[in-house]
């Protein structure tokens, strides 16, 4: 009941609302992407690249430091280990290699803080692919570390001036270009959002993630499954990954994080769940940011990869269902969070991920409990931010 339908939906969210122009491509992409997912080909070939390429399995290391103190067991899912620094290589490599089946000549994509960007650049040097990102001018300051890393790959990285210049306008112009070019393009999304069947796309190429943590799991603690798993959420492609093969297994509680800014009824705050109601956003329909006339209010993080008004549909419904739990955590307990992390575990997360370390506080564990909590991005790009806001 959580996984999406024949029809694109997850319960009443999901859908392709895309223009008349892009109608084929996404079509296309539908009646293409399972039968290429299940193939044996496909899976030899991705399987390889995700051991031999991006460095998997990635390590589930047990925080013994951190597990002291907060009274139970805690797992890091170490996706920050990959290469190119996150779990973002798991999809562009999926992707590319779908595109490429495809017959498609040209990848475009949007990024936000970053790593999805330099994960897309990265597999279109390795398939000699051109590539085009598209980046908000605000996050294009904010992380020009990862937009050197882009353009060292071969990638053509483009500011986005409209709006507040993150992410929801990275990906305004990225679909903007997929309307221009339909024919030769493929648009890689780097989150579990977009019209169907992108997010069920995007889930099951990251589903890698929670079969490794069963594994490992079983390894470690003797049973495959976690009394909770933890991820944050913008989009939701590290959450969905995280929890795709546990949805159905009650046994395991999910907590998602999200970034409420400055406070989560200050004005300035991205938590979708908490703040938006059920619309249109990027040919999807699920939970958005909006004004009362249906006008899309601008999201604020000190994560550029939280930065976005809306939410999978997949996370939207498991939301709604009672299935995961959603809390927000705000800039402040982010950084704590990333600073206590680093100081009991040597370990500097990316901003993203100190999100999903900030609810550790807010829940009321026991020691015998097993925690597993996805680490989705190394803290490299956000140096800065945090030297500035050195605790």
């Amino acid at each position: 009941m959580y996984h999406v339908n024949n029809n694109g939906y997850y319960g009443r969210f999901g859908g392709a609302y895309v223009p008349e122009i892009l109608h084929r491509c996404v079509t296309e992409l539908k009646d293409t992407y399972s039968d290429v997912l299940e193939s044996t080909s496909f899976g030899k070939e991705f399987n390889e690249l995700l051991r031999d390429y991006a460095g998997r399995p990635s390590p589930l290391y047990f925080a013994q430091r951190l597990s002291r103190k907060y009274g139970c067991h805690i797992y890091l899912k170490r996706e920050d280990l990959n290469h190119t620094g996150s779990h973002k290589i798991n999809n562009t490599i999926g992707q590319i290699l779908l595109a490429r089946r495809m017959g498609k000549t040209r990848i475009i994509a949007e990024t936000g803080a970053g790593q999805h960007g330099v994960a897309t650049a990265t597999v279109c040097a390795r398939m000699d692919m051109e590539c085009v990102v598209y980046m908000g001018k605000t996050d294009v300051t904010r992380q020009h570390v990862n937009v050197q890393k882009m353009e060292m790959l071969g990638a053509k990285v483009v500011p986005v001036t409209s709006g507040n210049m993150t992410l929801k306008d990275a990906t305004n112009e990225a679909i903007r270009d997929w309307c221009s070019h339909p024919s030769n393009t493929y648009y890689i999304i780097g989150s579990t959002m977009g019209p169907h069947p992108y997010p069920d796309l995007v889930a099951r190429l990251q589903s890698v993630i929670s079969r490794e943590i069963r594994m490992q799991l079983l390894e470690k603690e003797g049973r495959n499954y976690p009394d909770y798993l933890v991820a944050c959420v913008g989009g939701g492609s590290n959450a969905a990954g995280t929890i795709y093969d546990y949805v159905d297994d009650n046994r395991v509680r999910i907590v998602l994080s999200e970034a409420s800014g400055k406070g989560l009824h200050s004005g300035m705050s991205a938590a979708t769940t908490q703040l938006g109601r059920p619309g249109i956003i990027h040919g999807s329909h699920t939970l958005v940011m909006q004004t009362d006339d249906g006008q899309i209010q601008e999201p604020y993080s000190i994560s550029a990869g939280l930065d976005y008004p809306g939410i999978g549909p997949m996370h939207a419904h498991l939301w709604e269902t009672n299935r995961v739990e959603m809390l927000s955590v705000n800039d402040n307990e982010a950084l704590e969070a990333a600073f206590e992390l680093t100081r009991l575990e040597g370990i500097i997360p990316a901003l993203e991920s100190a999100h999903a370390l900030g609810v550790l506080g807010k829940l009321p564990f026991r020691e015998e409990e097993v925690v597993v909590l996805t680490i989705s991005g190394r803290g490299d790009k956000d140096m800065e931010t945090y030297i500035t806001n050195k605790k």
